[in-house]
Formats: C-alpha cells, structure tokens, sequence
C-alpha cells in the first residue's frame, strides 16, 4: 500500500526539528526560486543559460536547485539573464 505524499509531509510537519531543518533551507529555496524565474522570464533553457556562462547545463541545474552558490557564480547567471545580484543584510 502506497502512502499519499501529503499525508506524509503532514506527519513531518509535526516533527519540531524537521520543521526548523526546513525553515533554516528557506533563504535557498528563495534564492533557486529566483533564478528559475528570472531564467523563465528571459525565455531560456537551462543550456541558454550554460552557454552564456560558459559552464555546463548539470552546473546550472545545480545552482538552481539550491545549492549555496558563490557570489561570482551568481553574477554570472545574472549576467546571462541580463540582470545584476544585489545583495543585502536585514535584521533578524
């Protein structure tokens, strides 16, 4: 018998400390949510966006699924989506 994904994830929202690994992961999720967007908004694949940077498509997948990025990664997706990063510090 195969457990519906929802009624999963509700039993793991009930677990505090799954519950905090998640919110800690959010500024990441922001962040791939933001470059699939601008990627989309630009109308260009994954393999568009590699080309640009001079990398390869897996390099982009992996900056769009979250991974913590370095600064010059992200201004050069920026640059192939003609955008720039910004990049600033908010209370807690």
């Amino acid at each position: 018998m195969t457990i519906p994904f929802e009624e999963t994830r509700k039993q793991w929202f009930k677990d505090p400390a799954f519950v905090k690994e998640y919110e800690a992961l959010e500024p990441e999720f922001r962040l791939a949510k933001q470059l699939i967007g601008a990627r989309v908004h630009a109308g260009l694949s994954q393999q568009d966006i590699a080309d640009k940077m001079g990398t390869s498509q897996s390099t982009v997948a992996r900056l769009e699924s979250g991974h913590k990025p370095s600064i010059r990664s992200l201004e050069r997706y920026a640059s192939a989506v003609d955008m720039k990063v910004e990049i600033n510090l908010v209370p807690l």
